[in-house]
């Protein structure tokens, strides 16, 4: 079953002779608990195209739909509660909160959105991540990869239909991308989440079921590993 559809998805930036086409045409399908490596060239659209599957831009034409809905039919505030909900966003460069802790940047989603945090997916995040002991740690205080940790923590807190990493280890050393990318990895497989990676790290393309290759905003390769 199809969780996510990208449908002829169209990208451009300004107009006339200084148009510039980031994204032509994409259509692809990701099936529930796959885990899809997106790679390309700096440039490529890549980036762009992950932006707009987790509704953070919209596109000049074409759809995305999760769950069946379509994404774009929602208003800015529906789309920022879309964002809080139904999707996952890890970032590069963590986009934490430097005055909040782990736990408060964790579960500031939820906090966001008026709910109470799940207090048990916290303790069980919290272990899995290996943020045990650093509960009250600010950002300045962890090292990157601890604060890439705790973004993912972030990003699963509120079980999203799906996952969306934008270069996760790209601000990382070997040992601590390896170790991220065993995390997000072992999301996939034990908690069933929908994992979409973009990449230009081959080792972390050959961890994805699938690998889907973006040049000059279009698809040029669409393979399946596993």
């Amino acid at each position: 079953m199809n969780i996510l559809s990208v449908e002829h998805l169209t990208k451009v930036y300004g107009t006339g002779d200084t148009a510039v086409r980031a994204l032509d045409d994409v259509s692809f399908e990701v099936a529930t608990g796959e885990f899809v490596a997106i790679i390309g060239s700096s440039g490529s659209g890549k980036s762009t195209l992950l932006h707009l599957m987790g509704g953070v831009d919209r596109p000049t034409s074409g759809t995305v739909r999760l769950q069946d809905q379509d994404v774009f039919a929602r208003s800015d505030e529906e789309l920022a509660v879309f964002r809080r909900r139904e999707v996952g966003l890890v970032y590069q460069f963590y986009n934490l909160v430097p005055v909040l802790d782990v736990v408060e940047n964790m579960t500031l989603p939820a906090l966001m959105d008026g709910r109470e945090p799940n207090t048990r997916r916290l303790d069980m995040l919290l272990g899995a991540l290996g943020l045990r002991g650093r509960e009250h740690s600010l950002p300045n205080q962890l090292s990157g990869g601890q604060q890439q940790r705790v973004a993912i923590g972030r990003a699963l807190m509120n079980a999203p239909a799906v996952v969306l990493a934008d270069e996760p280890t790209g601000n990382l050393d070997s040992k601590n991308s390896a170790e991220i990318m065993t995390l997000l990895r072992r999301s996939n497989r034990e908690l069933g989440q929908t994992l979409v990676v973009i990449t230009h790290d081959e080792n972390v393309a050959l961890m994805a079921d699938r690998v889907i290759a973006i040049e000059d905003g279009r698809l040029v390769r669409d393979e399946r590993r596993r």
